[in-house]
C-alpha cells in the first residue's frame, strides 16, 4: 500500500496514535481538501477537543498544519470571486483562518465538509456574504472589526495590555489602493479600486491599537494560549503585515504561522519578542480572543 492509499484509507484518528499532530501537514499534501477537512474532525474526535476551550482546540488544530507548505496567493483565483478551500498550502491568513474555522466547527459538533465551508465563508467575508472581490475582508484590521460585529472575536489588545502601554497604529490605511497594480481584481477594474478606497476610508475612521515590540516582553503573560496574533508594521499604508496564533511553551509566548514563501507552518524557536525584534518593518502586535461557540 503506497502512501496516498494508506492515509486515503485511514482516519487521522487512527493516525493520531501513530504520528504526532506535528507531522500531519507532511503526509496531507496527496489529499483532497474534503478529505483533509475530515481527517481534522476526526483528529478532533480521537483528542476529545469539543470538550476542551476554543482556545486549546485552535491551538491543537493548528498543530495539525505543522509542515504544510506556504502557498502565495490562494485565494486570488481568476474570474468571479468564490469561495477558495485550499488546506494543502497555506499563506499566514489562510492558516488562522482555518484553524478558527475547524475549531468552531469542532465546538458546535458541526463536522461535514459543508459545515465547514460555510463557517469559513462566514469568517472570511463581510458580514458572511460573498458579492464579489470587495466582499472578502483584505485588511486584518477591517477583518477582525467585521468577525467582532459577527461574534466570532473581540479585539483585546488594548484591554489586556492598558491604555498607556498601546500606541494607535498610524495611517492612512491605503496600501490597497495605492498599489492597484500588485492586485489582479484591482489594476484595472475601477469599480473594485473605488470601492475598496470606501472601506479604507472606513478603517482610517476608526482607531486601532498595537502594543510596540520593545515592550512585549513585559506583557506576554496578558497573551492567552490560542489568541490571534497581528504584526503590525511601518510600511506606509498597511495595517497588519503578518498574522498568526499565540502558543505558551514553558510559560513563554511563541508564534504558530505560516512565515513566507519556500517555508512551512511553524512554531516560532524564540519567543514572540525576539522574533520580532529581528524584523525592523515589524513594530508590534494586536491581539484577538476567540469566542466560546
Amino acid at each position: 500500500m503506497n502512501r496516498r492509499t494508506f492515509i486515503a484509507s485511514s482516519s487521522l484518528a487512527t493516525l493520531a496514535s501513530s504520528f504526532p499532530s506535528s507531522l500531519f501537514g507532511a503526509f496531507m499534501q496527496d489529499l483532497s481538501d474534503e478529505q483533509i477537512c475530515k481527517m481534522k474532525f476526526d483528529f478532533a474526535v480521537s483528542q476529545s477537543l469539543a470538550g476542551k476551550p476554543i482556545n486549546e482546540v485552535i491551538v491543537e488544530i493548528g498543530r495539525t498544519f505543522l509542515g504544510v507548505e506556504y502557498g502565495a496567493n490562494v485565494l486570488d483565483t481568476d474570474g468571479d470571486e468564490k469561495l477558495v478551500v485550499n488546506l494543502r498550502a497555506l499563506d499566514c491568513v489562510t492558516f488562522y483562518e482555518n484553524c478558527v474555522t475547524l475549531a468552531r466547527c469542532v465546538k458546535m459538533k458541526k463536522a461535514s465538509f459543508q459545515d465547514y465551508m460555510a463557517q469559513l465563508q462566514f469568517l472570511r467575508y463581510r458580514d458572511g456574504k460573498i458579492d464579489g472581490y470587495t466582499s472578502r475582508l483584505h485588511y486584518t484590521t477591517d477583518y477582525w472589526f467585521n468577525a467582532e460585529k459577527k461574534g466570532i472575536l473581540k479585539v483585546v489588545t488594548k484591554e489586556i495590555f492598558g491604555e498607556k502601554n498601546v500606541a494607535e497604529i498610524p495611517g492612512p490605511i491605503n496600501f490597497m489602493t495605492a498599489h492597484r497594480e500588485s492586485y489582479k481584481h484591482l489594476k484595472t477594474d475601477d469599480a473594485n479600486w473605488k470601492t475598496i478606497k470606501l472601506q479604507e476610508d472606513a478603517i482610517n475612521a476608526r482607531k486601532n491599537y498595537f502594543m510596540p515590540k520593545g515592550n512585549l516582553h513585559m506583557f506576554q503573560d496578558k497573551v492567552n494560549h490560542g489568541d490571534l496574533i497581528g504584526i503590525s508594521t511601518n510600511v506606509a499604508g498597511m495595517d497588519i503585515a503578518h498574522t498568526g496564533v499565540a502558543v505558551k511553551i514553558d510559560g513563554k509566548l511563541h508564534f504558530m504561522h505560516s512565515p513566507n514563501v519556500g517555508k512551512k507552518v511553524q512554531i516560532t524557536e524564540v519567543p514572540l519578542h525576539e522574533y520580532l525584534a529581528k524584523n525592523g518593518k515589524q513594530t508590534g502586535i494586536i491581539v484577538a480572543r476567540v469566542n466560546e461557540v
